[in-house]
């Protein structure tokens, strides 16, 4: 048969495949993520049928995948809301940071994987999926609890910090000496910053410059830009993903909203296919020695969450409930740590099946969390969840939003007016 049909037929039976499989995780309540993975890992090598003519495809629409995912999740912010968040929200994304990277690094030091791959795996266990989070939020209606913008900020301290991290990470992938290695570094960070500004203060100027009222214009220049931006931002090792991001930064305003509506159904595709391409990549032999390790992060990383939630929120004054709901809502592990893994897979090989395994069972895991940590608290440590005197006041600090923003006086347990402004695909 020529190779074009197979490449049709194998790309076609892909993507229907993706739709059927996106369509049945919707009807039992969870995220396609752990559903796209397993389709990958049926698929790829060592799987029961191995794909081969769309192999090159599906990597360059994985690619495009990473990219559309930091974009979008760009276009939902403003530099402006970055920054006040940098200001308002640092304590407590310096304790995420702390209580989640240090077990994802620990454990690779003591598996003998090196430094390089324990920053790589630092970051695996330390982001949260902010589009499984989005959805349980919005399943559970817990859209307008007072908690909810607790863990939007935590969600956006990490998005912000996905900025420098990621150059970080490419710079130690490079392999490149120490010198050279610092350079590339501060090329990286300089980059970020110099965007950030001309953002910040010239942001309705860009804008304005790639603005159409004809979204066929608006889809072409923008998705031309970020490829562009992208491709030279990976050049300099700051890593595509990140160029991506700050593209997206620097558009507000109409310009945003009507790309964001322009790219979701693109993002969701190529996002699908980038999880399937994960799976694809990765042996299903070589999963089975690393569950234990991956079910040993899990439990970890489902406590210090937990706490990172109760922090942030006891710190916005709520109440002991409140706080035990957010650090459930933040357990879930998604896109994110595949892309990280993703990135790391070339130079640490054993990340690769362990955050697999990983991200199967936090998907999983999530959703409990959030639904059952605080009544299970409650049953087995009731005193706990008795709420504390006030100390003048006890509101709860606004959290920085992002452009779609929370109503303010919203009831809790409604979800209408929320959710644009956490969703994004399948998850972070």
């Amino acid at each position: 048969m020529h190779d074009t049909t197979v490449l049709l037929i194998e790309l076609g039976a892909i993507i229907l495949g993706l739709g059927l499989i996106g369509r049945f995780a919707g009807r039992i309540g969870l995220s396609a993520i752990p559903l796209y993975l397993l389709a990958g890992l049926a698929f790829g090598k060592g799987g029961i049928f191995e794909l081969s003519a769309s192999e090159d495809f599906v990597a360059i629409g994985a690619e495009i995948g990473v990219i559309l995912l930091l974009l979008l999740l760009g276009l939902e912010y403003s530099a402006s809301e970055l920054v006040d968040n940098l200001r308002t929200q640092f304590p407590s994304g310096a304790v995420d940071f702390v209580l989640n990277a240090l077990p994802g690094a620990v454990a690779a030091l003591v598996l003998g994987w090196g430094p390089v791959a324990a920053v790589a795996l630092a970051g695996v266990t330390w982001i949260s999926s902010s589009g499984v989070i989005a959805k349980v939020l919005t399943d559970l209606g817990r859209l307008g609890n007072r908690e909810t913008p607790v863990v939007l900020g935590v969600l956006v301290m990490e998005d912000l910090a996905m900025a420098v991290y990621l150059p970080l990470l490419t710079t130690l992938l490079a392999g490149v000496g120490l010198a050279s290695g610092s350079l590339s570094l501060v090329i990286a960070l300089g980059t970020v910053g110099l965007v950030l500004y001309v953002a910040l203060r010239h942001g309705r100027l860009i804008s304005k410059s790639v603005s159409s009222d004809n979204p066929e214009l608006l889809l072409l220049v923008v998705l031309g830009l970020t490829l562009l931006i992208a491709g030279i931002a990976q050049r300099l090792h700051v890593s595509a993903a990140v160029g991506a991001f700050l593209v997206g930064i620097a558009l507000s305003g109409e310009v945003a909203e009507s790309a964001h509506r322009l790219f979701t159904p693109l993002r969701d595709l190529f996002a699908a296919v980038f999880f399937v391409f994960f799976g694809l990549s990765t042996d299903p032999a070589t999963i089975p020695p690393v569950l234990v390790p991956a079910l040993i992060l899990a439990v970890v990383t489902v406590v210090t969450k937990v706490v990172t939630g109760w922090y942030a929120a006891r710190r916005a004054g709520i109440s002991p409930k409140g706080r035990l709901r957010a650090g459930g809502a933040l357990v879930a592990r998604g896109e994110f740590s595949i892309v990280i893994a993703g990135l790391a897979a070339g130079v640490a090989t054993e990340i690769r099946p362990l955050a697999t395994a990983y991200v199967l069972l936090m998907v999983i895991i999530g959703p409990l969390a959030a639904r059952w940590t605080e009544p299970a608290v409650r049953a087995v440590f009731p005193r706990l969840l008795r709420p504390s005197p006030a100390k003048g006041g006890g509101e709860p600090a606004p959290a920085p939003q992002a452009r779609s923003a929370m109503p303010a006086e919203t009831p809790e347990g409604t979800s209408e007016g929320m959710t644009e402004g956490i969703q994004s695909p399948g998850g972070r």
